[in-house]
C-alpha cells in the first residue's frame, strides 16, 4: 500500500516517431494537464545517457506527483485519456512509464 504523504515519481522513456509532430499534437496539450494536476517535470531530455541496459528512445523524463494515488488518478483521468491513446497508438514506437514512490 502506498503512503499518501510521500511523493511519487514517474520515469518516462519513449521513442517519438516524429519529435516535431509529438510536440505539436501531444506535449503542448499535456503540459497544462500536468500543471493542473500539480505535477512537476523535474527532468527531461532528448539525449539521455544510458549507463546500464538497453535504451533506444529519444526522450526520457522524470515527473513528480504529490502521491502514488495522484499519479494513477492523472494517468487514468478522462482529460488525459485521448492524449495517452494518441501517444501509445500513433506518436511513438516505444514507451515505458514506471511509477515509483518517493522516500
Amino acid at each position: 500500500m502506498s503512503d499518501p504523504t510521500k511523493p511519487a515519481y514517474a520515469m518516462v522513456q519513449i521513442n517519438m516517431k516524429n519529435p516535431e509532430e509529438f510536440m505539436q499534437r501531444y506535449a503542448q496539450h499535456v503540459m497544462p494537464i500536468l500543471a493542473a494536476a500539480n505535477v512537476e517535470m523535474i527532468a527531461g531530455t532528448m539525449t539521455p545517457t544510458t549507463i546500464e541496459g538497453d535504451y533506444s528512445g529519444n526522450w526520457a523524463a522524470i515527473l513528480k506527483f504529490t502521491s502514488t494515488e495522484a499519479a494513477h488518478q492523472w494517468y487514468n483521468s478522462a482529460e488525459y485519456k485521448p492524449y495517452k491513446d494518441l501517444r501509445l497508438d500513433e506518436l511513438t514506437d516505444f514507451t515505458s512509464l514506471v511509477f515509483v514512490e518517493g522516500l
